[in-house]
């Protein structure tokens, strides 16, 4: 079945797909999907116009209500959606997911349950009920052609029904994860031509799309000058609902139970504090003490630990959603002179917090950005390959006993390295820098691992000198600029 995407979905081209060839799968038997993702990335939205456009059947459970108010309510809506007469009720979840399996008798059709941890966390149980259920051989599900989705903004709780000896394990034929707009996504769905204020946008809101068309109503700068205007008005403002969006984002989150040391531990590394001992000590703990919240940070999808591409024992913890960062960096230091609305405070308090957004804020986004673009969007011959990773690393200086952060190292799928870059957000970058990652090279050359590229980044640009070098060069370094960021390869 072609199913054309609806015209008010943006982007989100691949995802329907998959969900089109799995709803409309006509083999007899029921079968069972699993879709995730953080909370505000169209999930909802993509499976209700999904249930729209197939006649599906879609239910959103609801928080804390005890397991005897779940039924009811899924009695209700499968009363609704079948134009029943009558009150359908359901003993209990086995009964339950039968009714549920009955809306497949005729046909394909989708069934959502969306919230799908709130359900679990008042019946421990259904997990293995819906296990039962899809059993092989079992006549309710061969006589069904149900094609049942289970969605969750928990990424932990939801990854995990599928993981180990979980009851669900082996019994899904769709796993979609559904993730946030990346860095030019993101600027064409803000409608924003000038790069530099798409990437300023996406510094502080990253690709979620409900914060432009739930949160912000569309409100966007049009022009860089407006950015500042922009934040004060629609981020730093506590009447806005981004204000306090990261509280949210981690109470809402039913594995992250102690919310002060996790906002804790965010900060830290906010602050520069990548490494487990760096965080430690920063927010003085041991780092065994905390080794449980970075393991359960990561496991939301709030935190990516990052392997050091040159040494195999060192990692790098990095916040991966920029409202997050941008929260820790610039919001919560001040966040009680925020609450309290004073004129030209706030205006004061930002224009006070523009080192620190540089340098905490822009400077690690931009890296992300650059690092997505060598990895997703440059050809072979700008990297010297097909990269597979791309990491960050330091190299260690033996003779000079100093270390090199190296940015951007990409590396292909063998493991060989094919090239090595320096970013900058703010900095116009010139000769000097060239000839510091010239150094670099020559080391990890007397090392047996020579790169093919040197890969300049700059939010700022490049001087005469270094764009002359580059093109004597041919090919060997690579200049990437804003405009190349967003539309070249």
């Amino acid at each position: 079945m072609d199913l054309p995407k609806p015209g008010d979905m943006f982007d989100r081209t691949w995802e329907w797909a998959q969900l089109t060839r799995f709803v409309s799968d006509e083999q007899p038997g029921a079968t069972l999907g699993v879709v995730s993702g953080r909370r505000r990335q169209g999930k909802t939205f993509l499976l209700e116009a999904m249930c729209e456009a197939t006649g599906g059947f879609y239910y959103a459970a609801t928080e804390a209500v005890p397991q005897a108010e779940s039924l009811r309510q899924l009695g209700e809506a499968v009363g609704q959606h079948l134009g029943s007469p009558g009150t359908i009720r359901f003993a209990d979840w086995g009964e339950a997911i039968d009714g549920l399996l009955s809306l497949g008798a005729d046909r394909p059709v989708p069934v959502v349950l969306d919230e799908f941890p709130y359900l679990v966390r008042g019946a421990r149980e259904l997990p293995s009920v819906i296990q039962r259920a899809l059993s092989p051989r079992r006549r309710e599900r061969h006589e069904s052609r149900a094609r049942i989705l289970l969605c969750g903004s928990s990424i932990s709780f939801m990854g995990g029904l599928l993981m180990g000896t979980a009851p669900l394990r082996g019994r899904a034929s769709l796993e979609l994860i559904v993730p946030t707009f990346d860095f030019r996504a993101a600027r064409e769905f803000w409608g924003l031509d000038n790069p530099r204020l798409a990437a300023l946008v996406y510094f502080v809101l990253g690709g979620t799309p409900a914060y432009k068309t739930e949160f912000l109503r569309g409100a966007a700068p049009t022009r860089v000058e407006e950015f500042d205007d922009w934040v004060v008005d629609h981020v730093l403002n506590p009447a806005s609902p981004l204000f306090r969006e990261v509280r949210a984002l981690l109470a809402e989150d039913p594995t992250l139970t102690d919310t002060g040391l996790y906002h804790t531990v965010l900060a830290a590394v906010a602050e520069g504090n990548h490494t487990r001992g760096a965080i430690a000590s920063r927010i003085e703990r041991k780092a065994t003490d905390i080794s449980h919240h970075l393991t359960v940070l990561a496991d939301a999808g709030l935190l990516t630990v990052e392997p050091d591409a040159f040494r195999s024992n060192r990692s790098a913890y990095r916040i991966t959603e920029p409202l997050v960062r941008f929260y820790h960096a610039i919001m919560r230091p001040y966040f009680a002179q925020f609450e309290q609305v004073r004129p030209g405070r706030t205006e004061r308090l930002w224009a006070a917090s523009q080192p620190r957004f540089r340098s905490a804020v822009a400077g690690p986004v931009f890296e992300h950005v650059c690092r997505t673009w060598a990895h997703d969007l440059a050809a072979e011959e700008t990297l010297g390959g097909l990269a597979a990773r791309v990491l960050s690393g330091v190299v260690h200086d033996g003779a000079a006993r100093t270390q090199h952060e190296v940015d951007l190292v990409a590396l292909d799928a063998d493991g060989k390295l094919l090239s090595i870059g320096e970013v900058k957000w703010g900095d116009t970058l010139g000769l000097a820098h060239l000839e510091r990652m010239e150094k670099i090279a020559a080391l990890l050359e007397a090392g047996g691992r020579p790169p093919k590229v040197i890969t300049l980044f700059s939010g700022a640009g490049f001087m005469p000198a270094l764009k002359g070098a580059a093109t004597r060069s041919g090919g060997r370094v690579q200049l990437v600029d804003l405009d190349r960021l967003y539309s070249g390869d």
